[in-house]
Order: C-alpha cells, then structure tokens, then sequence
C-alpha cells in the first residue's frame, strides 16, 4: 500500500475512534428532560433575572403603559411614577402583582388584572448549540425551546451527522455524571418522530457532530495545514517574489 493511502487510512481509522469517544450517550438519560406537552412551557413560569427586559400593559395608567424596562444588575425596575421594583427571581405574573399594588396606591382602577407584564427579550438565560451547524454558539432561552426548534434554527451543514445528534444536561453536582442521550434529527424532520423532542433547559448543549468522512477530513486537515505552512515559508525564503520590472512593489510608493 502506498505510503500516501496508508496515511489516508490512518486519518480515517483515528477519526473513527475520535468520534466513536465522543458519543457517551445513554438512552435512559431521557428520563432527565420533559416533552412539551407534559408541562405548562407559557411564559408565565420564566424566572426574571437581569438583564431580561420586560413590557408594562396597564392602558388605564399612561405613566407606566408600553414602558419597557430592562432590569437592573440590582434585580430591578423602576418608574417615574411608582419608584423602584425589586423583580428578579419573580414570574411576570407576580411582577405584575407587584406593579398593580404600587398602581393602586394612586388609582383606582377596575377590573381582576388590570396590569399585565410580557417578556419582550430574553437574555439572562442560555443554552448551546454547537458542531455542525451554521450559526453554532449561545442561545436565549424562553422556557420553551426544544431539540427540533433548537437544530432547525441553527441549521445544519452538509457535514452533520444528523442521526446522531448530542443532547447534553451537565450536571450541578460536581460528583454526578452529565445526562446525555441521542437524537435522530434526520428521522424526526423527515418521519415526523417527536418521541425524542424534548425540552431543553438553561445550561443544556446540543451538539451536531461531524459525519465519519468529515471528521476524517478535518484531522487530516489539521494534520496537515501546519505542514503545508511550513514548506511554504521555507520555500518563500529561499524564493522570494520577485519584482516587476518597472512595476509596483509592495510597500513601496508606487513613484
């Protein structure tokens, strides 16, 4: 065998074992996530914390109706009106509550839920998405993103393995293992199987690995990038570009 096949098949088999330890999966790790339609994903259960920002709806109250407010590194809001209010750690609901007693110190307004607070952007919270996709790197996380909304949003290249993807839940105890299972993103975009489509929580990691000729092809790459670079510089050294005659040379002023 030549001595250059030989070399290709070595990459190949280290990137068949490289990948083979990547996948530390479980299957009975699912039994750490929850389906969406299991539990109340509404915005209502989102736990505020800086700097999320949220919106005022009060249509009775001028002073504090579509203000947005971002909250604090302290953990707060404030308004002209009703002065500061401590939000973090709260639900918009009982932030509400909290607004609608300062409002009702002033006015006198009608109606079981005349304040309403929304989350307009969602920042104090992430989760990942990394590997194969195009736009790998954090995520906001609402409370209700999971694997499918996850993977279809940072949109997997050519080189995905897409019947393998990485659920991962690190753990917060530092002796305990990481829950990790698998997905068949393949077989749930292009069947319809959600049986695997859970929730994701702040912290999680979805990871796309490469395919088997992908990985093979980007250690054969790193392998070899330095090589090239240094035969390069050697042969720019003992061959310097020549000039032009009569032309423009760099970092000359062209006169």
């Amino acid at each position: 065998m030549k001595p250059l096949k030989k070399f290709a098949l070595g990459c190949l088999l280290l990137s068949i074992c490289g990948l083979a330890g990547c996948f530390s999966s479980n299957p009975q790790d699912i039994r750490a996530f929850v389906k969406p339609y299991e539990v109340d994903v509404t915005s209502e259960s989102y736990i505020l914390q800086p700097p999320d920002e949220v919106e005022v709806h009060c249509s009775q109250v001028p002073e504090v109706h579509l203000q947005r407010q971002q909250i604090r590194p302290d953990g707060r809001i404030s308004f002209e009106a009703l002065g500061e209010i401590e939000v973090a750690g709260k639900t918009p609901l009982e932030v509400a509550s909290l607004i609608q007693d300062q409002v009702g110190k002033l006015y006198t307004i009608p109606g079981d839920h005349p304040v309403d607070v929304r989350v307009t952007i969602f920042r104090s919270k992430q989760y990942y998405v990394l590997g194969q996709v195009r736009t790998p790197g954090p995520r906001p996380y609402t409370g209700r993103d999971s694997v499918l909304t996850a993977v279809a949003a940072a949109q997997t290249l050519t080189t995905a393995w897409e019947e393998r993807v990485q659920v991962i839940r690190p753990s917060a105890q530092p002796n305990a293992a990481p829950r990790i299972f698998e997905v068949n993103f393949d077989k749930m975009i292009a069947h319809g199987d959600t049986s695997k489509d859970v929730l994701l929580e702040e912290g999680d990691i979805v990871f796309v690995p490469p395919t088997i000729l992908a990985g093979a092809a980007m250690v054969i790459e790193e392998f070899i990038t330095p090589i090239a670079r240094a035969f390069y510089g050697a042969y720019l050294v003992q061959n310097p570009p020549s000039t032009y005659s009569g032309g423009y040379t760099p970092g000359s002023s062209g006169r």
